[in-house]
This record gives structure tokens, C-alpha cells and sequence, in this order.
């Protein structure tokens, strides 16, 4: 074998066996490496998955923190109720705080100014009681169609709650049935989770407490036509 005798050729092929027997020296060591190391925990999984649903200010109104401000029906900036009943020339307890058209929380003497009230604060829960062993007189019910609930009537800066729970219709019926609205004006009134409000020709009904769509028309002689 001539080219064997040659010395570069020799040099040549004993380069390339080392070069390959060092490849495979160090594929193995990463190899065994790589089955020792064990993957690091998710950090979910460590310190528990927190969601947080919900914001945080909803039902809560902190007295520092800016509002949109109207004065005589003009908004004038974002500022303090404090300082928002001040230029109204008012006491605090006299300003009406709630939702503007915008959707914003908002404070005004209402000249001219229209605000959805801030719902009521949540009623506690009763303790169920035991039924009683003798047999209770069961009072008259008008009889109507639907769930009844909590009907609220919102005035004089506050709410108040109607002595009986009542459908839907009922809550409309008595809220605002023969009172016409002014034009501009609203009144509004809660039955269960919803808001109501009367504006001239209709009553209205939001879920949120700012989308209000028509729930009932109301005729010329302030009468509001049933509802469901």
C-alpha cells in the first residue's frame, strides 16, 4: 500500500480518527448531562395560580379620589367631591354622585346635568328562620306574572326601598306611573339588579347602570303600558 508510505497522508487520517473519536466523547457527555438535570417547577406551581375578577372600587367611592366635577350643568375638570360640592356653593351631602352620560363617576347639583345614581348598597342577608308550627294567615297578592323582588325608588339624593317586593312591572307601575318627566329630566328608580329610569315618553332599564334601553312607553296621559 504506497500511499501509506506517504507521511502527510498518515498525518491526515490519524487527525480525522482523533477529531471523531473527540466528537463522540463529548456528544456522550452531553447526553448524560442533559439526563441528570431535572426541569425546574412552573412558578404557578410553586407559589399557587392567583386570579383576581371584579374591580376592585365597584359599590365603594374613596372621598379623595378625582371625580368629574359639573357646575350649573358644565363639567369642570376631574377634582375632590369635597372640593366639587364647594364650587357648586353646597354641602357634600347635597351633591348628586353617580355615572354621567359617559359612563364616568361623576358629582353635580343636577342643574342641568343629568347622572345615574350610584346603586344601593347590597341589603345583608337574613338568617332563614324556621317555619312556624302554626299556620300563619297568608296575606293578599295581586296576582301578576314574573319573579317579584326588591323595587327602590330614588330621590331626595337617597334611596328607599318600597315596603313590598314586586315584579317588574309592579317596581315600573308604581315608580313612575302617572308622573311624567320633564324634557332633560330622569327619574329613577331599582328593581332587583337593574336600574330604571324615566325620561319623557319611556321608561328605560340598564343592567350596568349606564347602557339603558326602551323597556315600556309611556303615553300622553303619563299611563305606562304593561309589561311583559
Amino acid at each position: 500500500m504506497e500511499f501509506l508510505k506517504d507521511r502527510r497522508t498518515v498525518l491526515v487520517l490519524v487527525g480525522g480518527a482523533l477529531a471523531l473519536l473527540a466528537g463522540v466523547l463529548i456528544a456522550t457527555m452531553l447526553v448524560g448531562k442533559g439526563r441528570n438535570e431535572k426541569t425546574s417547577p412552573p412558578p404557578a406551581s410553586q407559589g399557587g395560580l392567583v386570579v383576581e375578577t371584579g374591580a376592585p372600587d365597584d359599590g365603594r367611592m374613596d372621598p379623595a379620589k378625582p371625580l368629574r366635577c359639573y357646575v350649573a350643568g358644565q363639567y369642570v375638570g376631574e377634582i375632590t367631591l369635597s372640593e366639587c360640592a364647594k364650587r357648586n356653593g353646597v354641602a357634600t351631602g347635597a351633591l348628586d354622585v353617580g355615572v354621567d352620560q359617559a359612563g364616568n363617576l361623576a358629582a353635580a347639583d343636577q342643574a342641568g346635568t343629568m347622572l345615574t345614581p350610584l346603586p344601593p348598597k347590597p341589603e345583608p342577608v337574613a338568617p332563614v328562620q324556621a317555619q312556624p308550627t302554626t299556620p300563619a294567615t297568608t296575606p293578599a297578592v295581586t296576582p301578576t306574572s314574573g319573579p317579584a323582588g326588591s323595587c327602590w325608588r330614588y330621590a331626595d339624593g337617597g334611596w328607599r326601598k318600597l315596603p313590598n317586593d314586586l315584579t317588574l312591572n309592579g317596581c315600573v307601575q308604581a315608580l313612575f306611573a302617572g308622573r311624567c318627566e320633564r324634557p332633560g329630566g330622569a327619574t329613577y328608580g331599582r328593581w332587583m339588579q337593574q336600574t330604571l329610569r324615566l325620561v319623557p315618553g319611556k321608561v328605560e332599564v340598564s343592567g350596568d347602570n349606564r347602557s339603558f334601553r326602551p323597556l315600556a312607553e309611556q303615553a300622553s296621559n303619563c299611563s305606562i303600558q304593561s309589561i311583559g
